[in-house]
């Protein structure tokens, strides 16, 4: 087991590798983008990770999401995947929890040294951002990675900076609106090309945003690129 990361220590040196096994890491959002994310982390050598996500495995999900198969269908999202990544590295500490960001919740984020979004509802994402701003962890955010199929345009930058995506213009229109605005400034993972849904529009369900079209591509490039700027930041980032 001693040579699961030896290219990683390879490029990135013994002290490199210690940190990013000692760096914990919550992801919030399991899903298109956030599985990828997972995959990224713990195949880099980030020994300890919380997922989170209260979804269970749909059918419509396997097109794009990492633990989506036929076979998963119907099981939570964040068991899947700790199965999957503790077969990866069966000595990382993957904690899943099967619960929703809610304003209020209590996830202790100041223990943590890095926090990813990769949710899309609108309101959690909002207050996720906002409390995980104002905490000493790093922070990377994924905005909206749908309608998309041009993977050269998928771009970072400052959260006030992204342009072109509607996701994170209702995000800013919302936060104005009510008068609170993030603690820090934080990188985004954008990307603004806005395709039309061309199939049939499908009912999405009780209390359900209605669904647009996704490529795997897409949102394992969102996925791969909010892991590498977490583990540029710890690599960066000198005790």
């Amino acid at each position: 087991m001693n040579g699961i990361f030896s290219r990683t220590e390879r490029l990135v040196g013994a002290d490199g590798l210690s940190r990013l096994r000692d760096a914990r890491v919550i992801l919030f959002g399991t899903g298109g983008v956030g599985g990828w994310c997972a995959e990224a982390l713990v195949r880099s050598g980030i020994g300890h990770l919380t997922l989170v996500d209260m979804d269970c495995v749909d059918v419509s999900n396997v097109n794009r999401q990492l633990p989506a198969t036929t076979l998963t269908v119907g099981q939570p999202k964040v068991d899947v995947l700790k199965e999957r990544l503790l077969q990866i590295n069966p000595d990382a500490e993957i904690t899943a929890l099967k619960q929703r960001y809610e304003k209020g919740a209590d996830f202790g984020l100041s223990g943590y040294d890095v926090i990813i979004d990769a949710i899309d509802s609108l309101t959690d994402k909002m207050n996720l951002l906002l409390e995980a701003s104002a905490s000493p962890a790093a922070l990377f955010s994924s905005m909206g990675a749908a309608c998309k199929i041009d993977p050269t345009k998928v771009r970072v930058a400052e959260f006030f900076s992204v342009r072109g995506c509607p996701l994170g213009a209702a995000l800013r229109k919302k936060m104005r609106r009510e008068k609170t605005l993030p603690a820090k400034p934080f990188l985004c993972v954008y990307d603004e090309e806005v395709l039309p849904n061309l199939g049939a529009e499908q009912d999405p369900g009780p209390g359900k945003a209605v669904a647009n079209g996704t490529f795997a591509h897409i949102t394992g490039i969102f996925g791969f690129t909010l892991a590498g700027l977490a583990i540029r930041h710890i690599l960066d980032t000198r005790p």
